[in-house]
């Protein structure tokens, strides 16, 4: 990192999706300012840095916004190109896998996961839950491939699926706790199951995870006034 860069990260801290800036962040072994927002009452900072959709994450790099937390993560590893490990391959194809896996993730795990877990009906969290499990099956198989039997789907290090995935690891945990149901099975999919403890222990992961009681706290009050606001 140049003498001259200065990194701030507009954020939440309940926010996977800047858990995994967080992690990429970390694992590059970059310093960066967290400056936490207050998502009720959005600062000028953020609204002026990210206009289209005003929200977090958004990475300062001396002054210019980036936004999307996969964007970012990818703008972290080609402006740091020389810092730290290497979150995408070199290999063009092999690196197009993991942008693949990665938008998989955001576009069928994290809504089945949301649906699963805030869903207004018993019949729209049963659905959810299902197309969860079916999305966790295929990412175990991606694991399987992507890996070449190291430990994470960057292969012998941590890459950009790992990290999308890890910045969920704090509340799949949370849900966890909340619903008794295991979405990491050992014994259906042992891979991912391995994957999680493994990446959790990780210094840059042990940085950037938030506490899962926290999270249970933080998702039981967030549900207690969404509750109270749908009677109102």
């Amino acid at each position: 990192m140049a003498a001259g860069d200065d990194l701030k990260l507009l954020g939440a801290w309940a926010s996977p999706f800047v858990i995994r800036v967080k992690l990429a962040l970390n694992f590059k072994g970059l310093s960066f300012e967290n400056v936490e927002q207050d998502l009720s009452n959005k600062s000028e900072l953020l609204l002026r840095s990210n206009p289209v959709h005003k929200k977090v994450p958004v990475l300062l790099h001396n002054g210019k916004p980036t936004c999307e937390s996969l964007v970012i993560v990818q703008y972290i590893d080609e402006a740091f190109a020389g810092t730290g490990p290497s979150l995408l391959p070199s290999d063009p194809h092999e690196r197009a896998i993991a942008r693949f896996w990665a938008a998989y993730i955001d576009d069928k795990l994290v809504p089945s996961w949301v649906q699963s877990f805030r869903g207004k009906t018993q019949e729209d969290r049963s659905e959810g839950k299902k197309h969860l499990f079916a999305a966790v099956e295929i990412l175990e198989g991606a694991l399987r491939e992507c890996s070449k039997g190291e430990g994470y789907f960057g292969g012998e290090s941590v890459g950009l699926v790992d990290v999308s995935l890890g910045g969920m690891i704090s509340w799949l945990n949370a849900s966890e706790v909340m619903s008794g149901t295991k979405i990491f099975d050992p014994v259906k999919t042992p891979l991912l199951a391995a994957w999680m403890e493994r990446f959790r222990e990780l210094d840059g992961a042990k940085a950037a995870l938030p506490d899962v009681d926290r999270v249970v706290e933080f998702a039981k009050k967030r549900a207690a006034a969404a509750a109270a606001a749908s009677e109102n």
